[in-house]
C-alpha cells in the first residue's frame, strides 16, 4: 500500500483486507496462504471512525485514536436485551437482573472511568466467554453481577475503580496490589473493540485489575516543514523507582493527555535538566 487515495492507512493486528477501506488490497488477488485472519473487534471500530475523515490534525487524529465506542458490545448488548425481553415473566432471572438490563438497555457502548455499563458489560463478556452455551446471557449477567458485588461491594462499580494502571517498583513483572496506589484507565481491552486498548485483568491477591498490554507508546506527528508531536509513554521514561520519571506520565497515559516533543534545540528551553558530551 502507498498513499491510497482515500488518505489514510490502519493496522489493528488484522488482515490487511481493510487496510485503506475500499482501496484495500483485494483478497480475492492473493493465493489462500498469504493471509487467512479474519477483521478484528479494532479494525471494525477503525472503519467506522476513519472513512471520510480529511485534514487531520494532531488533535483530531488523537481524538480518533481514543474514540470510546465498543463495537463488540454493540453486538452483543442487545441480544442479551432482547433475550430478557424474550424470557417468559416467571423466568426467576428477571427479576434479578432487570436493573443491570435496564442500564445496558440505555448505553451508549462508549467506556469511560465513570461507566457502571461499562463494568457491567465487561464483567458479562468475560463470563460469557468461559461458557459454552450460547444462549446463557442472563445466566452470566447474573453471574457477572455476583462477582461484581463479592469484589467491590456493588454491581453499581464505576469502571474507573476496577480498571487501574499501577507501577510500584521497576520490575518487568510488577507484584500488582490492591494496598498500593494506582490510577483509574478509562479505555478497555481491545478484544471489546477499543481502539486505545488496555489489556488489564486480576491478579492472585487482587480484586482490581491491571493493565500490561495495550497502549505502550502513543505518538501523533505532523510531518511538513517542520515536525510537530505529541507523545505519551505509559508511566514514564525511567525504570528507576525514585527517579521522578518513573511515573510522571502516568495520569497523562490514562487521561490521553499527550506531552509535546521536542524535536528542536529551541524547544528544550526550559525543559533540560542537563547537558552532556559523549
Amino acid at each position: 500500500m502507498l498513499n491510497p487515495p482515500n488518505g489514510w492507512l490502519y493496522n489493528t493486528n488484522n488482515s490487511p483486507w481493510s487496510a485503506a477501506g475500499a482501496n484495500s488490497p483485494k483478497k480475492s488477488d492473493y493465493p489462500a496462504y498469504v493471509e487467512n485472519g479474519t477483521e478484528n473487534a479494532r479494525g471494525i471500530h477503525a472503519l467506522l471512525v476513519l472513512p471520510n475523515k480529511k485534514d487531520f490534525t494532531i488533535g483530531s487524529l488523537r481524538d480518533a485514536a481514543y474514540d470510546s465506542y465498543l463495537p463488540v458490545f454493540a453486538e452483543l448488548v442487545p441480544q442479551l436485551v432482547k433475550a430478557y425481553d424474550d424470557a417468559p415473566a416467571g423466568n426467576s432471572l428477571k427479576s434479578k437482573v432487570a436493573e443491570q438490563i435496564a442500564l445496558l438497555r440505555g448505553w451508549n457502548y462508549r467506556w469511560s472511568a465513570t461507566s457502571i455499563p461499562t463494568s457491567l458489560a465487561v464483567f458479562w463478556g468475560e463470563e460469557l466467554g468461559r461458557r459454552s452455551v450460547a444462549d446463557q446471557g442472563l445466566q452470566a449477567l447474573s453471574a457477572a453481577s455476583d462477582k461484581l458485588t463479592r469484589d467491590f461491594g456493588s454491581w453499581k462499580t464505576p469502571w474507573g475503580e476496577i480498571n487501574r494502571f499501577q507501577r510500584l517498583t521497576g520490575d518487568i513483572v510488577q507484584p500488582f496490589n490492591d494496598a498500593g496506589p494506582s490510577i483509574p484507565v478509562g479505555f478497555t481491552s481491545s478484544r471489546w473493540g477499543s481502539l486505545a486498548s488496555f489489556g488489564a485483568r486480576q491478579y492472585p491477591g487482587t480484586k482490581k485489575m491491571y493493565g500490561t498490554s495495550g497502549n505502550s507508546f502513543v505518538a501523533v506527528v505532523e510531518f511538513g516543514d517542520s515536525v510537530r508531536a505529541r507523545a505519551v509513554t505509559a508511566g514514564g521514561e525511567s525504570g528507576d523507582p525514585k527517579s521522578p520519571h518513573f511515573n510522571d506520565q502516568a495520569s497523562r497515559y490514562s487521561t490521553e493527555n499527550l506531552r509535546d516533543v521536542y524535536f528542536y534545540r529551541s524547544q528544550l528551553t526550559g525543559h533540560t535538566e542537563r547537558e552532556y558530551h559523549p
